[in-house]
């Protein structure tokens, strides 16, 4: 099925052989000057569109596809049918993913200011900057070159936001410094209150006072109606080219180092601090002031109570290496077995 062009606008065609360098890849067999006017699923791929293969157990699509061309990973080149159409590259889904966004380019700011948006005086607005319907850009925020600020959007007082970010409808920043290419989807909150109280002799909760800030890296992404809480004393920090799936808990103080994972519905509770590279399942959950090492994985739905080493696979509530873990469900599988039933005497 194609890209429905009411919601992704079509780009310029490709020639199969423009094609095959924009993934980066080498054109096997075709016509270079073939134009390529969208990508699609093996199945339904028609003879203008160039469609992926990068998991064997759809190799038997393969055969039957009417892609124009089909881009793959080297090793799957000699189980392409005779005839057929390659675009050969290591990173098959990247080449392909990268044809796609060739073929319909992400939304580029049509600059301006919309009449219903409230702009305070003093705030500072770069070239090129969309700001949307009902927007609100309060006083002394900086909004960066080529910006797009979404439909009731609200970008607090003293925000900074670098060049081209993306700010979906109804998100909302506040106390937060945003590097380039930083994206908000719809419903994002950052820099809101985080979750901190005292208990009072009498037993009220006091809110204690949150004066940090959010610090998001350059070409941080963060996911419709995920959550990233302010800094209480020191500040919480995504990490460059962090990306937070939908419905993300981020409490406060928190950081990430670059390139981290998290799925969604995680919860990473407050003063926890990430490595570069820590990948999470969704619904995974992290108690405070924890250190999880670079490059670390926690598998979906695991509760992790304890440090997690570089490298380290966990999984399980509570959090155990994964190995273990899966020992421990073994065994837990036997012992609520049904008994062997005994012979009559």
């Amino acid at each position: 099925m194609a890209a429905d062009p009411r919601f992704f606008p079509a780009g310029s065609a490709l020639t199969l052989a423009e094609a095959a360098t924009a993934a980066g890849g080498e054109l096997v067999g075709g016509d270079p000057a073939l134009r390529i006017t969208g990508v699609g699923p093996l199945q339904s791929a028609g003879a203008s569109e160039v469609s992926f293969l990068d998991n064997r157990r759809y190799l038997p699509l393969l055969a039957a596809s009417r892609a124009a061309a089909v881009v793959l990973a080297p090793e799957l080149l000699p189980r392409l049918p005779e005839g057929r159409v390659a675009i050969v590259t290591k990173q098959a889904y990247l080449g392909f993913g990268r044809i796609a966004r060739a073929l319909h380019p992400a939304q580029v700011a049509r600059p301006g200011i919309h009449p219903t948006a409230v702009v305070d005086a003093t705030a500072t607005i770069g070239a090129g900057v969309e700001i949307g319907p009902y927007a609100v850009v309060a006083a002394a925020a900086e909004i960066g070159a080529d910006c797009i600020i979404g439909p009731h959007a609200v970008v607090g007082a003293g925000v900074v936001l670098g060049q081209g970010c993306r700010i979906g409808a109804h998100a909302s920043l506040s106390h937060c410094i945003a590097g380039r290419f930083v994206v908000l989807h719809p419903g994002a909150r950052v820099g809101q209150e985080g979750f901190g109280f005292a208990v009072t002799p009498e037993g009220r909760f006091e809110t204690m006072p949150q004066l940090g800030r959010v610090l998001l890296e350059d070409f941080v992404e963060i996911g419709a109606n995920a959550c990233v809480d302010r800094g209480s004393q020191s500040d919480t920090v995504l990490g460059a080219g962090t990306r937070l799936d939908n419905l993300v808990q981020i409490g406060h103080n928190v950081s990430t180092g670059k390139g981290c994972v998290l799925v969604a519905q995680v919860g990473i509770s407050g003063s926890t601090r990430l490595g570069n590279g820590v990948q999470m399942g969704g619904q995974a959950g992290i108690t405070g002031h924890l250190e999880i090492g670079d490059r670390a994985q926690v598998a979906a739905q695991a509760g992790v109570m304890n440090n997690v080493g570089p490298g380290e696979v966990v999984g399980g509530s509570p959090a155990w290496p994964m190995r273990e873990t899966l020992r421990a469900y073994a065994t837990l599988r036997k012992l609520a077995g049904r008994p062997t039933a005994k012979p009559a005497p």
